[in-house]
């Protein structure tokens, strides 16, 4: 059976600036999860669920009709996480971030491929802000040899070169809502792991590039607060305009780009590879990679890699 946590107590800093927070102890992915209760009814629907802390009295049932609510879905353990590509994200208790938030945008937006790509690239450079400015709130700081904290297209989250966290978006339908859909953004970072566990050898975690932090609890509450704040204000301006905001959104991202000017290397769903030299990022949030012919190829679905810094 699985445990829901007093999120009001734990995660108080995120509970009042969500719409709703459900804390739970174990779950599978808290994506996974997260879309389950949007097909169900439970987010964005008529029902609520039960356990799960609002925010001036909004329930968890509250209809995405409404707009720019967002849900905040957390865990202390993630057993089945998911990256892009079918990428696992293994977490254990105490040294991870394990956050999804579920927000709802218009279906008119979403079939707009000029500008859909930037949602997610909006929400990695809104979670860059949050922990940044989640050290700085907890009293902690950065190691002064650390350069910055960058984004590799599309959705990593980078540290001079060592993968920090990862991202995943997904799109859900809301049931009974014709003009607007959910997106579940999953966020997984790595804040209290010790060098030996990490699982990758390009990998870092928070308390390795930062000093003075608190414990995982309060660090996990700060950022997501941060990133709650930050996202609800940039979709709702997205919303607005999204043309204009997109392209605010490349020009924030170009400098914090750690893909752009690196060789790299695409993998696609389909198996095959490209190996170039990232030399654009697009109007479209596509990526533009040169091959070794000098070929320009538009990479809009890829996991790409970075050799060297």
């Amino acid at each position: 059976m699985m445990t829901i946590l007093d999120s009001a107590v734990v995660m108080p800093r995120t509970c009042a600036v969500a719409d709703q927070v459900l804390l739970l102890d174990t779950v599978g992915s808290t994506n996974t999860y997260a879309a389950d209760l949007v097909h169900e009814g439970l987010l964005f629907g008529v029902h609520g669920v039960n356990g799960a802390s609002s925010a001036n009295g909004v329930n968890a049932g509250k209809s995405a009709r409404s707009g720019h609510e967002i849900v905040v879905i957390a865990a202390n353990k993630q057993t089945a996480g998911r990256g892009r590509l079918d990428h696992t994200w293994t977490s254990v208790p105490g040294e991870s971030f394990i956050v999804s938030l579920v927000v709802s945008v218009p279906v008119s937006i979403m079939r707009d491929s000029s500008v859909n790509g930037w949602l997610q690239m909006i929400a990695g450079c809104e979670m860059r802000e949050a922990i940044v400015g989640a050290v700085r709130d907890c009293g902690g700081g950065f190691d002064e040899n650390i350069e910055d904290i960058a984004l590799k297209w599309p959705n990593d989250i980078f540290v001079d070169g060592q993968k920090l966290g990862g991202m995943l978006a997904e799109m859900v339908p809301i049931a009974g809502c014709e003009d607007r859909v959910a997106i579940v953004i999953g966020v997984g970072l790595n804040l209290a792991v010790a060098q030996e566990r990490l699982p990758i050898d390009k990998a870092t975690s928070l308390q390795l590039i930062a000093h003075d932090l608190p414990d995982v609890a309060v660090m996990r509450d700060a950022i997501a607060a941060r990133w709650v704040r930050g996202l609800r204000s940039r979709l709702a301006d997205f919303e607005e305009d999204s043309h204009r905001e997109a392209v605010r959104a490349r020009e924030a991202m170009i400098p914090i780009c750690w893909t752009l000017g690196k060789s790299c290397e695409a993998h696609f769903v389909d198996g095959t590879t490209l190996r170039g030299k990232a030399v654009a990022l697009n109007d479209d949030a596509s990526l533009t990679i040169e091959d070794q012919e000098g070929v320009l190829h538009q990479v809009s679905t890829a996991d790409v890699g970075v050799f060297g810094k």
